[in-house]
């Protein structure tokens, strides 16, 4: 069966070109990259190589970029790493729509150490109060972690702002960019964030390798103590071949920004618009214009996701009904509760997400297999009668 992917926000498919880079890597230039002879030093070459090609994607400095593992322990790093440098603050400030990375990292914080933690809601569009957000930052506050965009609904926060009014306060500014990075521009320098997190998984990379970005200046301390690697910052052995991959996806992520930002959006809003047109009792979640090009959140009334997903699954058809880290719940999402999202159509929400490699004629498939799922739900449904929810 001809598999149509449409989960990029969970993970993304290697590209090849990211695979010919790795593969000598595998094969022949197998030295560690720490060792003296030069057998070894040429693979520490091109790990310098790859550290460039991710500090370009981003505007940073070569050794302002640490490897690690994935998202998740870039998160964790930052926060211990702030929370470290200012032990005498004990406020911390976040999203209650955040990735769970930080969302339950926050909440571990809170319950197990004794942080004061402000979980900054937003609207019914998925937006940030920024007024709360602005009234919770004190002089206890250690840190601000926010993401940059949604990983669920595609909504972009507005992180540029933030970090001039945590620049005033004295306050650190931490951002998960994983969703963000290669779908929309990103400019440390610009924006002047301390911290950003990437992941190589959800830009053609090879799953297990990751990105924190530390601001020059930022007296930042270890996640992991070991050795020298990563002058000090991280330990371990190098994850070679992942990294040399990531530098190759990051410099062709630069590269296809462009056609993320038009033809990538135009297969989603072109899918979003069929979908709501043929299909009664269909609404978009979250705010429409300022979100990542790639994203579609969108509710079917009176039917449940995980049901649209096995039925779609028959047809070869990859979606999600929200975070793939949440996904063994059964409970709608937190990101569409905070939104109060009613419930009845948060349970039957599905996201698409959508990369370079997607084509017309598989948003057509999609939209096609899509109207016959839903109908024959909704035959079943309680809470669906005469064309409309009860």
């Amino acid at each position: 069966m001809e598999i149509i992917y449409t989960d990029n926000n969970a993970t993304t498919k290697v590209a090849d070109e990211v695979i010919e880079e790795m593969l000598p890597y595998l094969r022949e230039f197998y030295g560690n990259p720490s060792s003296m002879y030069t057998f070894g030093d040429q693979v520490d070459k091109k790990i310098r190589q790859a550290r460039q090609r991710v500090a370009n994607l981003i505007n940073a400095d070569p050794d302002e970029i640490i490897f690690t593992s994935c998202g998740t322990e870039s998160d964790n790093s930052a926060i211990h790493a702030a929370i470290n440098a200012f032990p005498e603050k004990k406020h911390l400030i976040t999203s209650n729509v955040e990735h769970p990375a930080i969302k339950n990292l926050f909440t571990y914080l809170e319950k197990k150490k004794g942080y004061e933690v402000t979980f900054v809601p937003v609207d019914k569009k998925g937006r940030l109060n920024t007024e709360i957000l602005y009234d919770s930052m004190s002089e206890n506050t250690a840190l601000i972690s926010l993401m940059w965009a949604n990983n669920e609904t595609g909504v972009i926060f507005p992180i540029e702002e933030v970090v001039q009014k945590a620049n005033e306060k004295g306050i650190l500014l931490h951002t998960d960019a994983v969703q963000a990075a290669g779908k929309i521009p990103i400019d440390v320098k610009k924006v002047g964030v301390d911290m950003l997190s990437l992941s190589g998984h959800k830009i053609h990379a090879p799953k297990g390798i990751g990105v924190l970005y530390v601001k020059k200046g930022f007296k930042f301390s270890p996640f992991f103590v070991g050795g020298h690697q990563e002058s000090g910052r991280r330990g371990g052995t190098e994850n070679t071949v992942s990294i040399i991959g990531l530098g190759r996806a990051c410099e062709l992520a630069g590269e296809n920004i462009g056609l993320v930002n038009t033809q990538v959006r135009e297969l989603r809003d072109y899918l979003e618009s069929q979908l709501l047109e043929k299909i009664p009792g269909t609404s978009v979640n979250g705010e429409i214009t300022n979100r990542l090009p790639n994203t579609l959140s969108i509710g079917f009334d009176a039917v449940e996701g995980e049901s649209i997903l096995l039925l779609l699954d028959r047809e070869g058809i990859c979606a999600s009904s929200g975070s793939a880290c949440t996904s063994g719940s059964l409970d709608p999402s937190h990101v569409l509760m905070a939104m109060e999202v009613p419930f009845k159509s948060a349970h039957g929400t599905i996201r698409f997400s959508l990369s370079h490699y997607n084509t017309r004629e598989e948003m057509d498939k999609i939209v096609k297999a899509m109207a016959p799922i839903i109908e024959k739900l909704r035959e079943m449904s309680p809470f669906w009668k005469d064309g409309k929810m009860i």
